[in-house]
């Protein structure tokens, strides 16, 4: 249940603008630290390479880290066909899905 209302809350997010989609974006939202970039969703199905790359930036610059859904899944979330991460900016949307997410078995914020 706490997973579908984290999916209401990301497309929520996506209308009111504080949510980034694509990977340059989303590098880019991580990268400028200043608490641009408040909380990032990867999926589970995401590459080796690409989720070491996503892990890393986000624990150099601070950036709480969660992973789930499937690509699939989390597209279809903020109206797209697939999506492999996106970032939430906005804090209050940042923090009711952490707070979801500690509701979950499997999901881990790093």
């Amino acid at each position: 249940m706490s997973e579908e209302k984290i999916a209401n809350l990301l497309g929520l997010a996506k209308r009111a603008s504080g949510l980034i989609t694509g990977n340059d974006a989303c590098m880019q939202a991580i990268r400028s630290g200043a608490g641009k970039a408040l909380l990032a969703i990867v999926a589970t199905d995401t590459g080796d390479n690409a989720m070491k790359k996503y892990h890393d930036k986000c624990k150099s610059f601070g950036v709480p880290l969660l992973k789930m859904f499937d690509k699939e899944r989390l597209g279809r979330a903020v109206g797209k066909e697939h999506g492999a991460i996106v970032v939430i900016t906005d804090k209050g949307f940042a923090n009711r899905i952490l707070q979801l997410s500690d509701e979950l078995d499997g999901s881990e914020a790093d």
